[in-house]
């Protein structure tokens, strides 16, 4: 019917009397043609495609391109769920852990029928020496929001007491006391542990987490902070986990990583990396400093797309 439709459109204007002289019979056919407006729902194409439903989920585990097609307005819009890129762990010895990479979720996004750009940041490499500080993860970004990367765990030196900022906190190294980075900006995830000072058994501070704060060292956990459940998938997964404080070879226990793939600390070794595609934040180095160990490495963000397709 659309061709029949275009077919009309093109005639031209010395033609126009010959539309005059239809007859009755000829009209009667040309109103019953049907004029095709735009489809109810959109569809879309990017990334790894699952059906829940009535929705489809487009699943970004590195960056590309999300291109929805021409719907009604009403139906032009998303639910997404943005992670950036896990911090870090500080290293050398008993050093603080990464923090996630930023959370961000939300339903009602608009969208247009044009090739979206989805940037999926990586996680922060972990610190080796003394007074050095695990890099910060990368952003993720889709549409007009970005997820900011988690921040580097302290490591065990005066100058470095103080956990990275970012999305989530690191975590602070042991040696003189010292806090956890802030989330910054506000809202994406929670601050970073810190340490009362230097006793045993020598904790860093755990790496914040989407859910939660990461525990103090020093003499207490230092565990990673918990991530957040999302069932934008159609099942609930936890991801934005914080990672574990580093420990000391004296004693037996090490911090774990916060639920959603932090990483855990060691007490004589590297620090575990955080859980690709969850924005994880890698674990504290621990043991002793020679050799010196090396904080883990952040776990890569995710994007997530879930639109009703019909």
């Amino acid at each position: 019917m659309a061709n029949q439709i275009e077919k009309l459109n093109t005639i031209e204007p010395t033609n126009i009397e010959k539309v005059n002289t239809l007859t009755d019979a000829q009209i009667e056919k040309i109103n019953t043609l049907e004029f095709a407006g735009l489809p109810t729902y959109m569809t879309a194409t990017g990334g790894t495609i699952t059906t829940d439903g009535d929705y489809k989920v487009h699943t970004f585990n590195s960056s590309g391109t999300f291109t929805p097609t021409a719907a009604e307005p009403s139906n032009m819009v998303v639910e997404y769920l943005i992670i950036a890129g896990g911090g870090g762990g500080g290293g050398f010895t008993q050093a603080g852990a990464g923090g996630a990479g930023g959370y961000r979720t939300a339903s009602g996004m608009s969208v247009t029928a044009t090739g979206l750009t989805v940037t999926v940041g990586g996680g922060g490499s972990g610190a080796t020496t003394s007074g050095s500080v695990g890099s910060q993860g990368s952003n993720s970004v889709f549409n007009s929001i970005t997820s900011t990367g988690g921040g580097g765990g302290a490591s065990h030196a005066a100058s470095s007491t103080t956990g990275g900022s970012g999305g989530s906190g690191g975590g602070s190294g042991p040696y003189t006391g010292g806090t956890g980075g802030s989330a910054s900006p506000a809202g994406q995830g929670n601050a970073g542990g810190g340490t009362a000072g230097y006793s045993a058994p020598y904790r860093g501070g755990g790496g914040g987490g989407a859910g939660s704060a990461g525990t103090n060292g020093g003499s207490s956990s230092g565990a990673g902070g918990s991530g957040s459940a999302s069932s934008i998938t159609g099942s609930s997964v936890t991801r934005g986990g914080g990672g574990g404080g580093g420990g000391n070879p004296s004693y037996p226990a090490f911090s774990n990583g916060g639920s959603g793939g932090g990483g855990s600390g060691s007490n004589s070794g590297n620090g575990t990396a955080g859980t690709a595609n969850t924005g994880g934040g890698g674990g504290g180095g621990g043991g002793s400093s020679s050799p010196p160990s090396t904080g883990g490495t952040g776990g890569s963000g995710v994007v997530i797309i879930r639109y009703q397709f019909q």
